[in-house]
């Protein structure tokens, strides 16, 4: 009986730990897309937008 409940406490723990490293890993990746998609952005407003003279 209690090696039933620690197979499933192991395998529960394995679950959750791949849950949650799964779940950084796709904030991470989203994170990482936002920047590059914002900084791309600036850069085409950087292209269309004349400079001033001073």
């Amino acid at each position: 009986m209690e090696s039933q409940f620690l197979n499933v406490l192991t395998i529960t723990a394995i679950v959750l730990l791949v849950a949650v490293t799964g779940g950084v890993g796709y904030l991470t990746l989203a994170d990482w897309r936002d920047r590059r998609r914002f900084e791309q952005e600036n850069r085409e407003v950087r292209r269309t937008v004349p400079k001033r003279k001073k």
